[in-house]
């Protein structure tokens, strides 16, 4: 083994808190496993706008006590540097139920208070809106969420609110990322919680901040549409993560009192027993609480992911079975009610570059504004924060990926507020004699049957580099139609089809859109980080008269797959 790993590694041990990764280490070390070895010290686990996530275990690229406390060090120095009062405004600290979290959680407060800062730490677990909620409610300068969200159970992350309470975005993060560099070659600061309450460093948040979050959903304003509950009844499921206790809190407090939860998915588990991958959009995650709601012939199947910062839904259909909506056709119901109750000066509404092209067009139909931003909540939160003006006030923003953010008490997805109001969706339509199906044939009926797909393209090692082929070879049509405008996110530009420009107002990114003719959408996004590009797809058919929510579909899927396979073979190989 060379002389440099053998360093890093006897250092890393000098440092290390934890007797378990210790052990772990010490295992490859006596058994000169360099191969397990070197990748362990290959480099550090990359702090980005999603803060970290990665795999527990030992080593600088792993997620482990020491991982935490080097990045919690980075993490303040940053904040002194930045915020002026950040010391005495502090940073709140939550956790989700995974088995390293509360070690992480309470081993970044000691750090933090060591260095002076106030922490407002979690008595127990903690659903991440909650975390983002308190970074507002308490004015922080920052709020530390220790949770790995829907990763599988031998993950753990920890991810970071700026003062504003929405995620971190550039250059906070290759800021932050800078500070926790220098930290790693430093002796960590870190004081026992004992000490740190003693010195007035450490506030304990107990029961009464959980009620002030429920308080805040239940006296929202925009979760004040209180149709008759009664014909609502819905499964729940946690996922085995820590939405529960809190889900059922705010469900009964709207109203809603036919809730019916999934004892096995209940109490937080960081095993997740009963699910291949904690996620609701992965096949067989939602199997269990669709058959609750079976048992009870419930109208809704609702989960939360394990952190319940999103949220997921199957409808009864006519035919007494269950189908799952897409975050697209969520989204898109939430923007569609939401605006029929909004007051005037709130209808500002928010999507992503690779969600549906409906919310846009119902938002305009509704005299409301709808901006768009890169992927992720992290760019729909900041940008909302900014677009925000007395006479518009923000009112929604959601991802197809299952994330929404109704009202604006949390600067972030929130699965539960979210769960509160499709239950009063729910309501609404049953007092009108509809069901959700019916909602969104009608809003299909009037802005077309919109239909978006995902694909992921494995690269061979001498693929051409495909963007690059796109941006010097830009295509003129796709699948027959022609191309009318072409974005390149990369240098901010908008080409239209007969030659003329305009300038995009998003951050550069390597991504490339193609609207066409026939209102069909293709993007490409390269990946930074594997061989593969992702493409999203959608097409648009228009509903006659004569047609079905069932004929609208089926021709929408038959567009959709000569659309992908016409693109697909169109793109070099």
């Amino acid at each position: 083994m060379n002389t440099h790993l053998q360093h890093q590694i006897h250092h890393w041990l000098q440092q290390d808190p934890d007797p378990s990764t210790q052990a772990q280490l010490q295992t490859l070390l006596d058994n000169q496993d360099e191969t397990a070895l070197t990748a362990m010290f290959s480099g550090r686990l990359a702090f980005g706008t999603a803060g970290l996530r990665g795999e527990v275990g030992p080593g600088p690229m792993g997620m482990n006590r020491l991982v935490v406390r080097q990045t919690t060090a980075g993490l303040g120095a940053y904040l002194l540097a930045q915020i002026n009062d950040a010391a005495s405004r502090g940073v709140i600290i939550g956790y989700d139920g995974r088995h390293d979290s509360y070690a992480f959680a309470h081993d970044a407060a000691s750090v933090l208070t060591a260095m002076g800062i106030t922490v407002r730490l979690t008595t127990r677990v903690a659903a991440t809106p909650l975390v983002a909620f308190g970074v507002k409610h308490f004015n922080a300068a920052a709020g530390i969420v220790v949770t790995a969200s829907h990763n599988p159970p031998q993950y753990n992350g920890y991810k970071v609110y700026w003062e504003n309470g929405a995620q971190i975005i550039p250059p906070h993060d290759s800021g932050i990322a800078a500070q926790i560099q220098h930290a790693a070659t430093q002796s960590i600061p870190f004081i026992s919680l004992d000490d740190a309450q003693k010195q007035a460093k450490l506030i304990w948040l107990e029961d009464d901040f959980y009620q002030t979050y429920r308080e805040g959903i239940h006296t929202a304003s925009v979760l004040q549409q209180h149709a008759n509950t009664q014909p609502v009844s819905l499964a729940y499921t946690a996922m085995h993560g820590v939405g529960a206790d809190m889900a059922e809190a705010v469900l009964k407090d709207a109203g809603f009192t036919q809730v019916y939860s999934v004892a096995a998915q209940r109490e937080p588990d960081g095993d997740f027993p009963t699910v291949n991958f904690p996620n609701p959009e992965e096949k067989g995650a939602m199997d269990l609480v669709i058959a609750e709601a079976k048992k009870h012939q419930a109208m809704l199947a609702c989960a939360n992911d394990p952190d319940a910062d999103r949220f997921a839904v199957a409808v009864r259909t006519a035919e007494n079975d269950y189908k799952m909506l897409t975050g697209d056709q969520v989204g898109v119901l939430f923007g569609e009610y939401l605006l029929s109750h909004a007051p005037a000066h709130q209808r500002l509404v928010g999507t992503t570059i690779v969600s549906s092209s409906l919310l846009s067009k119902v938002a305009q139909s509704m005299q409301a504004t709808c901006y768009t931003t890169l992927t992720g909540f992290k760019w729909l939160m900041n940008v909302g924060i900014n677009k925000c003006e007395a006479d518009n006030q923000f009112l929604f923003a959601y991802e197809e990926a299952l994330g929404y953010t109704v009202g604006s008490m949390v600067w972030d997805k929130d699965g539960l507020s979210a769960l509160v109001a499709f239950a009063q969706l729910c309501a609404e339509l049953a007092t009108k004699k509809q069901t959700v199906w019916d909602k969104l044939e009608q809003i299909y009926r009037l802005h077309g049957f919109h239909l978006n797909a995902q694909v992921s393209i494995a690269l061979k090692p001498d693929t051409p580099n495909i963007g690059e082929h796109l941006r010097q070879q830009p295509p003129a049509n796709i699948a027959g139609f022609a191309v009318t405008s072409s974005d390149d996110l990369r240098q901010s530009l908008r080409t239209f089809s007969d030659g003329s420009t305009a300038v995009i107002d998003l951050p550069k990114s390597d991504v490339l859109i193609y609207c066409l003719e026939n209102g069909a959408r293709v993007i490409v996004r390269p990946s930074g980080t594997e061989p593969k590009i992702k493409c999203y797809y959608e097409v648009v058919e228009t509903m006659t008269t004569t047609d079905t929510w069932t004929s609208a579909q089926q021709r929408a899927e038959q567009t959709m797959d000569k659309f992908i396979k016409a693109h697909q073979a169109s793109l070099p190989s």
